[in-house]
């Protein structure tokens, strides 16, 4: 049996360089950009909000090219709808099979309390489909159509959350990943837009509404990465302006819409969030996409094995910064017992003390020295 000495280097014409374990990523690699990629990403909120224009214009696609838009005839009978539209995406020789699900209908009725009934049910479905194919025989090529993100997008023109918005989000968030969005925020100045985030977090927060956090960076990372970081999450929830039409400014041609008093640039950091909503995308969908494995997929998976029977002991979504916390809290909730138990002690030291004067060296009453 050959033997392998530590340390040396093997190589030949065929391969040429350095052949060890060093190369395991790139094999990694390879065999994930042959496989491609998979990613599903939700949309929901009002008509009228922009959301097909912002998913056009993030991945720079038409995903709806023979979409048509009903009139008010057509939209007092219309209820919501799902609709799912795939399309593969390349860039660089990595393939990406995005599909967009829209919710054209959502919020448009006057009613609209069960409104969303078919949204939790489709998301349910996902996962019901891909448990059945990873319990099945053949597990070596399982379609994994599972929603992997929501976009919620909130009505500028409102003054924070509406009570369908909070319902919503509720009723979604153990299930998906919610990452709030602010549609045309065009329609709003720069102080406008900052009171209205701090609004939306404030209600976000009061209700006890999970949205997709962002990972802690390694304190190993770069600091252009902890930035970016620092910086994306300052901005939830994003506000956003979506288009298609290219403009020149000042000899430049970019996306934006225009306007009697100029231009909106679409890809300006000074004028919305575009770019961190889709830099946050794409650099955090593998996260993204672990997170629906490991919190929302796996909590589905118990309820499952479980029958629907009491309520399942579920899965939390646990950071680097929340496991700290918690090691924090079990020091301070140990001395607190201990500094407790100390002064038990002394209270009973000084209660035999009262009870027992002549005992503990204090003045013997009615007895000559």
């Amino acid at each position: 049996m050959p033997t392998v000495t530590e340390g040396r280097q093997f190589s030949n014409p065929e391969t040429p360089g350095y052949v060890g374990f060093a190369n395991l990523p790139n094999q990694v690699h390879r065999k994930s950009v042959k496989k491609g990629f998979e990613f599903t990403l939700m949309v929901v909120g009002e008509s009228g909000l922009g959301k097909s224009t912002l998913i056009n214009s993030l991945f720079l696609t038409d995903l709806y090219p023979d979409r048509v838009i009903p009139g008010s005839k057509e939209k007092m009978h219309q209820t919501l709808k799902i609709d799912a539209s795939s399309v593969e995406i390349e860039e660089r020789g990595v393939k990406l099979r995005l599909t967009v699900v829209d919710t054209p209908g959502f919020g448009d009725g006057i009613d609209n309390d069960n409104c969303f009934n078919k949204i939790i049910k489709y998301i349910d479905d996902q996962y019901e489909k891909f448990l059945r194919d990873e319990s099945g025989l053949n597990r070596r090529n399982i379609s994994d159509n599972r929603v992997h993100c929501c976009f919620y997008f909130i009505n500028p023109a409102g003054h924070g959350l509406k009570p369908l918005d909070v319902q919503f989000m509720k009723a979604i968030h153990n299930k998906v990943n919610i990452v709030p969005v602010i549609a045309k925020s065009d329609t709003l100045t720069l102080q406008e837009v900052q009171r209205l985030k701090s609004r939306i977090l404030g209600e976000i927060q009061k209700h006890g509404i999970q949205i997709y956090t962002l990972p802690e960076c390694d304190s190993d990372e770069d600091e252009d990465y902890k930035e970016q970081c620092k910086q994306l999450k300052a901005a939830v929830p994003f506000a956003v302006v979506g288009s298609s039409q290219v403009v020149e400014v000042k000899g430049r041609k970019v996306r934006g819409r225009v306007y009697p008093w100029g231009v909106v640039e679409v890809e300006n950091p000074d004028h919305c969030d575009f770019i961190k909503l889709r830099t946050m995308l794409i650099t955090h969908m593998n996260d993204l996409q672990e997170v629906t494995q490991d919190i929302h997929y796996e909590n589905y998976r118990l309820d499952n094995l479980k029958g629907g029977g009491g309520e399942p002991k579920r899965v939390k979504h646990s950071r680097k910064s929340d496991v700290e916390t918690t090691e924090k809290e079990r020091e301070l909730a140990a001395k607190d017992a201990e500094l407790r138990q100390m002064r038990e002690m002394l209270a009973k030291m000084q209660a035999e003390m009262k009870k027992n004067p002549v005992q503990n060296g204090g003045p013997a009453s009615g007895k000559a020295h």
